[in-house]
């Protein structure tokens, strides 16, 4: 073996070391075989397939892993998300350690998101939600449509009966009354609207940015006699007008980034009646940190999972009271393995509609998203809150599990 070959092998096996020194084995493209230190018999199995691949993974590892494998230039053999669940845990023990380790980790790691303006925002859900009515159908709910973690009653539910139950624990949460008003900030495809409206018997009016996510809520809606009780309204959460008994967004904050949490709750605070109170749902996070590279410049542009400390900008400058905080990790890792069934069984017709590198693109995605929440490198907050002097909730939890 030639020294470029060897040197390769030793700047792998100095990522390896980077990483906590997983269980794993790289192949590189002349056939030889590196493992992590420590490692007889590698739980993960990598295949670069080029030279260049290994100096760009190591130039910009979260950035350039997932490209090179959307491009077929980097492979992983088995179950991705195992695969994953094994590395994510090398970097969490990794990041346990030296705080020489947690900087150099934090340099490979991280770049700081950037802000979200009105225009920005736009661009960003464009980016994301408006590929297609489609191609979101051939994988999330029937019923709901629903791209947010879903909650599992019971282990045995299925997809569409886990959404609905994640819809009524957002409105037994709420307490909701029939007549009340509510407004919603990221009405997604109108699933939760139309939800509140037929089973609670409120009104709702919606605001969000997606232009394909409003036409098919608004569809959906007429089609199911719902109009007169729903509005959706294209436009940004920054312009809400007119008050409301409640307040309720689900899976959009990590699409406002923290640099505007206080505009979010100056916005809650002028919309909320004196008895009022809300509910925001979210992906979060245990401590600070930017967005994996590729996904926020390939998948999700502009977002941010904030921790529980960064959420309370939103309630604490207003003096809102938070009543009722709860973590749904687990419910979002089988929320996201039951999307991956779905678009795999699905993949021929994702791919007739974009190609064969958006297929391994997302399906990368999904598969690290449920790595993510099964190691806990990603968390699912639901914060419930009130005015200071609200009576709307009521002091126990009991309405939360009432059969019925």
């Amino acid at each position: 073996m030639g020294i470029p070959g060897k040197i390769d092998q030793w700047l792998v096996k100095r990522l390896l070391a980077v990483v906590g020194n997983p269980p794993v084995s790289v192949e590189l493209a002349d056939g030889s075989k590196v493992l992590a230190e420590g490692t007889k018999e590698p739980e993960v199995r990598l295949q670069l397939h080029d030279r260049k691949a290994l100096y760009a993974l190591l130039h910009r590892p979260t950035l350039t892993f997932g490209e090179l494998f959307s491009e077929g230039r980097l492979s992983v053999d088995g179950d991705i998300a195992r695969a994953l669940d094994v590395i994510y845990s090398g970097v969490l023990s990794s990041e346990r350690e030296s705080g020489t380790t947690r900087r150099l980790t934090r340099q490979l790691f991280q770049k700081r998101p950037e802000q979200n303006t009105v225009n920005r925002s736009r661009e960003n859900i464009h980016t994301h939600y408006d590929l297609g009515n489609e191609f979101y159908e051939l994988w999330l709910d029937k019923d709901y449509t629903q791209y947010t973690c879903a909650y599992y009653a019971t282990p045995e539910a299925t997809l569409e009966e886990a959404q609905a139950a994640k819809l009524e624990l957002v409105c037994r949460k709420l307490a909701l009354q029939p007549g009340e008003i509510v407004v919603e900030a990221g009405g997604g495809w109108g699933g939760l609207a139309r939800y509140l409206a037929r089973n609670y018997g409120v009104r709702v009016r919606s605001y969000n940015i997606s232009k394909e996510q409003v036409a098919y809520s608004r569809q959906r809606a007429e089609a199911e006699g719902l109009g007169n009780a729903i509005e959706y309204v294209e436009d940004d959460y920054r312009k809400i007008t007119g008050t409301y008994d409640a307040f309720v967004s689900v899976g959009m904050l990590e699409h406002v980034g923290f640099d505007s949490y206080r505009t979010m709750g100056a916005t809650i605070d002028r919309c909320l009646k004196d008895n009022g109170r809300g509910l925001v749902h979210s992906i979060g996070q245990n401590i600070p940190r930017p967005m994996n590279e590729w996904i926020s410049s390939y998948i999700f542009p502009g977002a941010y999972p904030p921790t529980l400390r960064q959420m309370m900008d939103i309630f604490e400058p207003i003096g809102f009271s938070v009543v009722d905080v709860e973590n749904l990790r687990p419910h979002y890792a089988q929320t996201l393995k039951h999307w991956r069934e779905r678009f795999e069984a699905n993949s021929d017709k994702v791919q007739d509609l974009f190609d064969e590198r958006f297929v391994r693109a997302w399906r990368l995605y999904l598969s690290g998203s449920v790595s993510a929440f099964t190691t806990g490198q990603l968390q699912l907050f639901q914060v419930l809150f009130q005015r200071p002097g609200s009576t709307a909730l009521p002091i126990t939890r009991e309405r939360l599990f009432a059969n019925g």
